[in-house]
């Protein structure tokens, strides 16, 4: 039987004689025919694998980082930002101290980050009693209270208040490592919290009160946090190795001298840039609830890397990315020949349309640059574990990089004045909904 449907006609609805049409129309294609025994039993990252495009892209690089400390592992959890940040930070005390291996506490971060952020939140809760519930401010202060994700500007803001301290002295307990029952717990609190001082409000309580009404909240919070992680040593002592196996102690320690005295970073010094063709660069951004951001091109990155120096970036990780070869690239996922469509958008119309969004934060340590002296590819320090990847790296192709990263962090050292000065700007106010103010897992 020969359908009457054809492409030329148009229809409110999916009608049967559609879709006998479509089907007809897909069975005389046995090249379709092809794809469905063959597509349908695997994933398309590994059925469509662009053979050309990794073997053109080996994990070897022309510059690569000395100091290779053992690769970090995030778990079950979305505290990518934390990891990434110390994965940076460990680099120049590794090579200051002669170390073999470094790795500092996450957990001991992520701690007062969920403090930071059930304060953050109910602090906004407060500023917006009057605001309908059901608007948009309210859904978006009420979808993730207190979730993992974070942003380079928060990263700094907490190691300047409450330091550092090596991963020995405040380890892992299982809610750091595996966090979901952690944020379970705290967001319904926060919710019910927020219900409660609106309630309050509502009843003519003045804000003196529903703040007073906000320490005990946080008191619990506190109390929840310190169960499940554990509570952060105000001092600390600290015995190790160096490379030499020569015994080193520190003794007596507070977190925030062990970061101002030997870790040696001055975190605000760096400078966030992003890469929006949305908006217009060279300008300083601010993303509403949350911290600074600033416009211009993260291709300054090259000259870091080379001179040994790992850098700290946000990207989209799920495009064009293949677990088997630990490789990312636009080109590695042949899906034209699977479907027969191209993807047309761009970077920019990606980001109009909610097709990407940043959602890892990985770290630099190497790239590969050929004779004409621009880069290939890029060596990437993950926090999965090195059961992903190449024993926890990545490849990046510098295509890929073009299309997915979104943010790098480099000093201010490392940028020319026109760069500079951008940071005198009044900024321009990103709303929180844009992808600048969701924080990445």
């Amino acid at each position: 039987m020969t359908s009457v449907d054809d492409d030329s006609k148009t229809t409110q609805e999916v009608t049967l004689s559609q879709l006998e049409y479509y089907s007809e129309d897909f069975d005389t294609d046995l090249k379709n025919r092809l794809a469905a025994l063959t597509i349908s039993s695997g994933s398309y990252t590994s059925a469509l694998k662009n053979r050309k495009v990794y073997l053109n892209h080996p994990p070897v690089f022309s510059h690569t980082l000395e100091t290779n400390s053992p690769i970090t592992d995030q778990k079950n959890s979305g505290r990518c930002w934390i990891f990434a940040g110390f994965n940076m930070l460990r680099h120049s005390m590794i090579k200051n101290y002669n170390l073999d291996k470094l790795e500092l506490s996450q957990s001991f971060i992520f701690f007062y980050d969920k403090l930071e952020k059930s304060n953050w939140f109910l602090e906004n809760v407060l500023k917006t009693l009057d605001e309908d519930i059901g608007g948009h401010t309210m859904r978006f202060l009420l979808k993730n209270p207190v979730q993992d994700g974070g942003q380079w500007s928060m990263f700094v803001a907490l190691v300047e208040k409450y330091g550092v301290v090596p991963k020995n002295v405040f380890p892992d307990t299982f809610h750091a490592s595996d966090s979901e029952q952690l944020v379970w717990l705290l967001s319904v609190r926060l919710r019910e919290y927020a219900k409660k001082m609106r309630k309050e409000h509502a009843k003519g309580k003045d804000i003196d009160e529903i703040r007073r009404m906000k320490n005990q909240m946080l008191k619990e919070i506190h109390r929840v946090v310190s169960v499940s992680l554990g509570q952060p040593p105000s001092k600390f002592n600290w015995t190790f190795y160096d490379k030499d196996k020569k015994v080193h102690s520190l003794k007596n320690v507070t977190p925030l001298q062990f970061y101002k005295d030997y870790v040696k970073q001055d975190c605000k010094d760096f400078v966030s840039l992003i890469n929006d063709p949305r908006n217009e660069y060279m300008k300083k951004y601010l993303a509403e609830y949350q911290g600074n951001v600033y416009g211009g091109n993260p291709k300054y990155v090259v000259s870091v890397v080379k001179s040994g120096r790992p850098v700290w970036f946000g990207c989209d990780i799920g495009k064009f990315y293949s677990p088997d070869h630990a490789l990312m690239d636009p080109e590695l996922i042949d899906y034209k020949l699977a479907f027969d469509f191209d993807f047309g958008m761009t970077k920019m119309e990606r980001m109009q349309f909610g097709e990407t969004i940043m959602t890892h934060i990985m770290v630099l340590t190497g790239v590969h640059i050929e004779d004409d002296g621009k880069p290939v590819r890029w060596r990437v320090e993950n926090s999965y574990g090195e059961s992903v990847g190449d024993k926890g790296y990545l490849t990046m192709t510098d295509k890929w990089f073009d299309e997915y990263v979104f943010q790098v962090v480099l000093e201010k050292s490392d940028l020319p004045k026109d760069i500079l000065d951008v940071l005198d700007q009044e900024p321009v106010v990103l709303p929180f909904w844009d992808i600048f103010g969701i924080m990445g897992p």
